[in-house]
C-alpha cells in the first residue's frame, strides 16, 4: 500500500484550497474545529493537583477522530496546519495527543494566506509544536473556565437562574453600565457662537467664528454676552488681519489588523463582529472562482500586527503604479508601527494576491463576501500610496475689538483618497468640512452680509456601538484579536444589554449583575487587572512566565473573594431611597416577575415596590394601590411592549412620565412626549419632557443620545413665519395669554398662542 503525508486543518474549505497546490502524496483532512475540551457540565479542572485540566471528545467528533487515527496509521509524516494563532495550536496539541503524537513524524505548519507559494514553502519547512504558545490557550481556557463556572451559580442562587457571568465580557458589561451612568448624569453646559458671514471682492462667500475679543481667546457663555459683542461689530469695518497658508499632507491609514477591520465594516458596511469575522474566515479559507478553483483571497484574519512582507509590498507598489501612475506611490514602502506585545510573526491582514481585483471576483462571491473583500484590498492598497496633499489658509478678521477665525481647504493632489477614504469618526459629523476661501490678503476690507448668534449645549458621551465598544476594549487592552467578536456576541445574547439604533444600553438586570460583581469581585471587574492577566498570557506564549504558576496567583485572590461572596453577598443593590415604612435603604433586587424595590432591613420590614427611572437614572418609587386607584390621565399612546393604553402620571419627586394601564404586569415607562418632531436634519425623532438633576423641567430630542437638540422652553410644532426657523417656543406667564416666540436670537416673532398649528408645521 503506498503510503501518503497526513495534513490535517480545522476547516473543509481550507482543505479543498489547499488540496489543489498539495500533490498525489498528500491527504488533506479537517478537524473540523476543536477536537478536545473542558467538559460542559463540571468544572473539569484539579484545583488540588496544579490546575491539572480534564479534556474530553467534545460531542460528535468522535467519528472524525476515528478516522483521523486510520488515516495517520499510514502516513510517513502527519502535518499538523490549523490556525496559526493559539487556538489554532491548541487544536494541533490536542489532535497530536489522539493520534499518539511524537517523534519525527509530527511536524506543525503554519499558513499566513493559502497560495500555492505560502503552502509549498511552509510544508517544505515545518516547524514544531509550540508548547508555550498551546500553554497560553490553555491558561485562558481554565481562566475562563474558573470565572465563569463559579460566578455564575453564585448570580443563580443569589439574583436569578440562567444568567452567567464571563472573565471578560463581564468588564465589557461594566464598561457600557459605566457608559450609561456618564450619560445620565451628564449636565449640558450652555454655550454660544458668534458666526460672520462675510464677502470679499473675489468669490465664495465665508464664515468667520468669533475667536478673539480685547485680545484674549473668547468662550460665549450667554445669550446677554453674544448679543452685547454682536452689537459692538455689527456696524465696524471687517478687515483682513493675519493671513497663514501652509502645505498640509494627510497619510494613509494603515492595513486592517482585526480590531480596525471590525470596526471599519461596522462603520462602512453595518457588519456586526461576529458577521465580519465569519465572511473573513471563508475569503482566508478559499472561495470557488470559476475555472481558477478555489483560492484563499486574503492572508490570515486574526492579527494585532502591520506587518507586510516584502514581496507583498513589492507587488502592491507594481499595481499602483501600473494603475495610478509613479506619483502615487512613495520613494520607500510606509510602514506602521504596531502595538507593544503584537505578534509580528503574523502578517496584517491583506489581499492574498493585489492581482486579484474585486471587480474579478464579483461574479463568485456574494454581496457581503465582495463588499468585505473590497475594503480589504482597498484599503491594503491605499496604505501603500502617497499622502493626500492640501493648501490650507488659515484668516484672522477683525471688527473693533473683535477677530473672527476663518479657515479654508483645497485638495491639490489627492493621494490614497482616489482609492480610499476612512469611515468618519464619531464627532466628525459634528465638525464638518472646511470650504475653501477666497483669495485673501491682509488689511482688505470685507463686506458684512449677516451675523448669526447660535446657541449650544455641551454633549454627553455617545452610547457604545460594536466599533467603539472594539476600539475601546483595545485601547485598554481587553481581549485579544481573536476574542472580540466573541465578547460581543456574549454580551448580544444576554439578557444584560438592548441594542438601541446600534448602541449598547444596559438593561435594568445589566445594571444589578454588574453592580453585584463589582462590589464583591472588584478585580474580576477592574479594566487595569484584567489587561494585566491579557499580558501574563502573552508572557506564557512567549515563554516567559510557567502557566501555572499566571493561575496560581489568579486564583488566590479570587478564590477568597468567591468565598466571601458565598457567605455575605446579597442579590440586591442599595439605592439611596428611604423606605416609606421603616426608613431603612431600599435595594434593588430581582424577583419573580423582574427587577423590584425591597426594603434591605427584610425580613423585619417587608414594604416592596415597583420603580422607575428618572432622566438621571434615580430609582423612583412606584405607587402600590391597584392601579385601576391610581390617578392617571389616557394619552391616546399605546404601550410599545404591550399594546395597551399609556396614561400620564406624576412620580413622588413631581416628575411626569408616561405609564402602561396594565400596570402591575406591564412596567414599561416613557418621557412624555410634545407632538413636536425634531428640528435637527434627518433626525425623526420626538422632543418629549426630561427633567434635569435639580428637577428642573427641559425638552430634548427622544433620539438622545444620538441625537443632542435640547431646548429649556416648551416647543411649539411651528416654523417661524418670519426668518423659517423650525421649532419655536410658547411662554405661559399667569393671568395673560399663552405666547409663543421664535427661538432664533435676534428675529423678535412673537404672537399669541394659536389652537391650531401653524400652516407650516401641517404641511
Amino acid at each position: 500500500m503506498t503510503r501518503q503525508n497526513l495534513l490535517i486543518v480545522e476547516s473543509p474549505a481550507k482543505a479543498k484550497t489547499i488540496s489543489k497546490y498539495l500533490g498525489p502524496g498528500f491527504r488533506i483532512m479537517a478537524s473540523v474545529g476543536h477536537v478536545k475540551d473542558l467538559p460542559p457540565n463540571r468544572l473539569g479542572v484539579d484545583l488540588a493537583q496544579g490546575f491539572v485540566p480534564e479534556y474530553v471528545i467534545i460531542k460528535g467528533k468522535e467519528k472524525i477522530i476515528r478516522d483521523l487515527k486510520a488515516a495517520a496509521k499510514a502516513a510517513d509524516t502527519i502535518y499538523l496546519a490549523p490556525d496559526p494563532d493559539r487556538e489554532g495550536e491548541a487544536i494541533a496539541w490536542h489532535i497530536a495527543g489522539e493520534l499518539n503524537g511524537g517523534g519525527d513524524r509530527f511536524k506543525r505548519v503554519l499558513f499566513n494566506e493559502l497560495t500555492q507559494r505560502a503552502i509549498k514553502a511552509a510544508v517544505a519547512s515545518p516547524e514544531e509544536l509550540n508548547k508555550d504558545k498551546f500553554e497560553a490557550q490553555q491558561a485562558r481556557r481554565i481562566l475562563d473556565r474558573l470565572v465563569g463556572y463559579q460566578l455564575s451559580p453564585l448570580l443563580w442562587s443569589r439574583v436569578k437562574r440562567g444568567l452567567s457571568a464571563g472573565r471578560v465580557q463581564s468588564v465589557a458589561l461594566r464598561m457600557i453600565c459605566d457608559r450609561e451612568r456618564e450619560i445620565q448624569v451628564f449636565e449640558p453646559r450652555e454655550y454660544w457662537s458668534l458666526t460672520a458671514r462675510l464677502k470679499a471682492v473675489d468669490p465664495p462667500e465665508f464664515r468667520a467664528r468669533l475667536s478673539e475679543y480685547e485680545g484674549e481667546k473668547i468662550e460665549l457663555k450667554s445669550e446677554d454676552e453674544t448679543l452685547r459683542i454682536l452689537e459692538e461689530v455689527k456696524n465696524a469695518p471687517f478687515t483682513v488681519g493675519k493671513v497663514a497658508r501652509k502645505r498640509k499632507k494627510r497619510y494613509p491609514p494603515p492595513p486592517f489588523i482585526t480590531s480596525l477591520l471590525q470596526q471599519e465594516a461596522y462603520k462602512k458596511l453595518g457588519f456586526s463582529a461576529k458577521k465580519t469575522m465569519s465572511i473573513a474566515q471563508a475569503l482566508y479559507e478559499g472561495v470557488e472562482l470559476g475555472e481558477k478553483g478555489q483560492i484563499g483571497l486574503i492572508t490570515y484574519m486574526r492579527t494585532d500586527s502591520f506587518r507586510v512582507s516584502q514581496e507583498a509590498l513589492t507587488e502592491a507598489r507594481a499595481l499602483i503604479e501600473k494603475n495610478w501612475g509613479r506619483d502615487f506611490f512613495p520613494d520607500r514602502p510606509n510602514a506602521y508601527k504596531s502595538r507593544k506585545g503584537a505578534q509580528e510573526a503574523h502578517e496584517a491582514i491583506r489581499p492574498a494576491n493585489v492581482e486579484i481585483q474585486p471587480a474579478q471576483t464579483a461574479p463568485y462571491l456574494s454581496r457581503d463576501q465582495l463588499v468585505l473583500y473590497s475594503l480589504i484590498w482597498k484599503r491594503f492598497i491605499a496604505s501603500q500610496m502617497t499622502p493626500a496633499l492640501y493648501d490650507e489658509t488659515q484668516a484672522d478678521i477683525e471688527a473693533a475689538k473683535a477677530v473672527f477665525r476663518a479657515s479654508g481647504s483645497v485638495m491639490v493632489f489627492a493621494g490614497f483618497t482616489s482609492l480610499y477614504e476612512e469611515a468618519a469618526q464619531e464627532g466628525d459629523a459634528e465638525k464638518g468640512a472646511e470650504s475653501p476661501l477666497p483669495p485673501l490678503k491682509k488689511d482688505q476690507g470685507l463686506t458684512l452680509l449677516s451675523l448669526d448668534p447660535a446657541q449650544h449645549f455641551t454633549q454627553p458621551p455617545a452610547r457604545y456601538t460594536e466599533a467603539t465598544l472594539i476600539k475601546a476594549l483595545e485601547k485598554n487592552g481587553i481581549g485579544r484579536p481573536s476574542t472580540y467578536a466573541a465578547i460581543l456576541s456574549n454580551i448580544n445574547q444576554r439578557e444584560y444589554v438592548s441594542a438601541v439604533k446600534g448602541r449598547f444600553q444596559p438593561t435594568e438586570l445589566g445594571f444589578l449583575v454588574s453592580d453585584l460583581l463589582i462590589a464583591n469581585f472588584p478585580d474580576i471587574m477592574d479594566m487595569a487587572f484584567t489587561a494585566r492577566m491579557e499580558k501574563r498570557l502573552d508572557g506564557i506564549e512567549r515563554g516567559e512566565v510557567a502557566w501555572t504558576k499566571v493561575l496560581e496567583q489568579f486564583y488566590g485572590s479570587f478564590n477568597r473573594d468567591l468565598e466571601k461572596a458565598k457567605s455575605s453577598m446579597k442579590g440586591e443593590v442599595l439605592t439611596e431611597l428611604k423606605c416609606p415604612d421603616c426608613g431603612s435603604n431600599l435595594s434593588i433586587r430581582s424577583g419573580r416577575n423582574g427587577l423590584f424595590l425591597s426594603c434591605s432591613a427584610y425580613p423585619k420590614c417587608s414594604f416592596t415596590s415597583n420603580y422607575v427611572r428618572d432622566e438621571k437614572g434615580r430609582p423612583a418609587l412606584v405607587e402600590k394601590r391597584p392601579f385601576a386607584e391610581q390617578k392617571g390621565e389616557p394619552t391616546g399612546k399605546i404601550c410599545r411592549d404591550c399594546g395597551a393604553k399609556m396614561l400620564l402620571k406624576t412620580g413622588r419627586n413631581g416628575q411626569r412620565f408616561l405609564a402602561c394601564e396594565r400596570y402591575p404586569s406591564c412596567t414599561y415607562t416613557e418621557a412624555p412626549g410634545t407632538g413636536v418632531s425634531c428640528p435637527e436634519e434627518g433626525c425623526g425623532g420626538e422632543i418629549k419632557e426630561r427633567s434635569s438633576k435639580k428637577g428642573t423641567r427641559f425638552y430634548g430630542c427622544s433620539n438622545y443620545p444620538e441625537c443632542h437638540f435640547v431646548m429649556w422652553d416648551e416647543p411649539y410644532g411651528g416654523a417661524c413665519p418670519l426668518c423659517g426657523t423650525k421649532v419655536m417656543t410658547i411662554r405661559r406667564k399667569k393671568g395673560s395669554t399663552p405666547k409663543i416666540q421664535c427661538r432664533k436670537k435676534g428675529c423678535g416673532y412673537n404672537a399669541s398662542l394659536p389652537e391650531e398649528p401653524l400652516p407650516a408645521e401641517k404641511s
